[in-house]
Formats: C-alpha cells, sequence, structure tokens
C-alpha cells in the first residue's frame, strides 16, 4: 500500500494548506500601536557624551550647553556657537575639521574621477593599431606582390612555350632523349 495519496487528494491537501499559511501569515497578533513620547529636549544634557549621541543636539564649549541642531542650515550660525568650539555627531571632531576632512575627500574623489576619465580618453585615442596610412600602404604592397606574380607566371608559362618549340620539354625519362630525336 503507497504512502501517497491519490491525485485529487494531494491536490486539496496542497491547496488546503497553502490557503491555511497565508491566512495565519496575514493574521497577526494584534498590537496597539500608540504614538512614541517626543524625544527629550537637548537642554536637560549637561555634557557633550551625553548630548551629542542625538543627531538633533549641537554642544557648544564656549557656552558649555546643548542646543537644537538648527536644521534650516547646514553649518549652525556663528551667533548660536563658533565653528571650532561646536561639536556634533563626536565630542572630539569639530565642524571646522569635519568641513575640512569633507572637502578634501570630495576633491579626492572628483580628482581621481577626472583623471581616469582623461586616461580613459587618451587611452582611446592613442589605441595601438593600423592607421589610415599603414593600411594603404599595406594594401599597396599586396597588390604589387599579387602583380609581381602574376608577371612571373605570365613568365614561366612562355618560357615553358618556348622550350617546347624547340623540343627542351619533352616526356623523356632520361635526359639525353633531346639527342635521340635528331
Amino acid at each position: 500500500m503507497s504512502m501517497l495519496l491519490p491525485g485529487k487528494a494531494t491536490m486539496t491537501l496542497y491547496v488546503l494548506s497553502v490557503v491555511g499559511l497565508l491566512l495565519v501569515s496575514f493574521v497577526s497578533q494584534g498590537k496597539c500601536q500608540t504614538t512614541a513620547p517626543p524625544p527629550p529636549p537637548c537642554s536637560i544634557n549637561k555634557n557633550c557624551d551625553s548630548c551629542v549621541p542625538h543627531a538633533k543636539c549641537l554642544w557648544c564649549f564656549t557656552t558649555n550647553n546643548c542646543t537644537d541642531y538648527p536644521v534650516t542650515w547646514l553649518l549652525p550660525p556663528a551667533s548660536l556657537c563658533p565653528l571650532s568650539q561646536a561639536r556634533w555627531g563626536v565630542c572630539w571632531l569639530n565642524f571646522e575639521a569635519l568641513i575640512i576632512a569633507l572637502a578634501v575627500v570630495a576633491g579626492t574623489i572628483l580628482i581621481s574621477i577626472s583623471i581616469c576619465c582623461c586616461c580613459c580618453c587618451c587611452c582611446k585615442r592613442r589605441r595601438p593599431g593600423p592607421d589610415r596610412d599603414e593600411e594603404r600602404f599595406a594594401r599597396r604592397r599586396e597588390e604589387i606582390r599579387q602583380r609581381a606574380e602574376e608577371r612571373k607566371v605570365e613568365r614561366q608559362s612562355k618560357h615553358d612555350e618556348i622550350r617546347r618549340k624547340y623540343g627542351l620539354m619533352g616526356d623523356s625519362d632520361h635526359p639525353y632523349s633531346k639527342f635521340e630525336n635528331e
């Protein structure tokens, strides 16, 4: 007796298992979705290490306070904090160093891309291979060689004709046959 079910029963079982799997995957535990409480204001942070891990906070060493990062400007205004004293993300890197480092990295990337583009363009122009003059000279050499070969064949046929005329070219087996014909 076989362990497999007949064809219709197997298909029905397969369809039911797929439907059950889909129902289970669509039905999930209902969780109450509540909004997250608003993050605490930056002003409650009293040192740099507790202030800068928050992306919206900025620590200023001149005033020793944590303020909201002004998202309307990329760089904090000097009235808020001088760039050399402002810290964001990590305490050991100020905004001046961050700007200089990003400018150097961006400049290096742009220069590298432009050098690669120039090298690719120059290499395509100087691609080794036959140019037009070399191809023309090669064709001309080939034509001259073919004409010389044709002239050689013509000369050979004329010489053979002359040899036949004077009996120098015969169907003899030995070299002295031309003397026997005389």
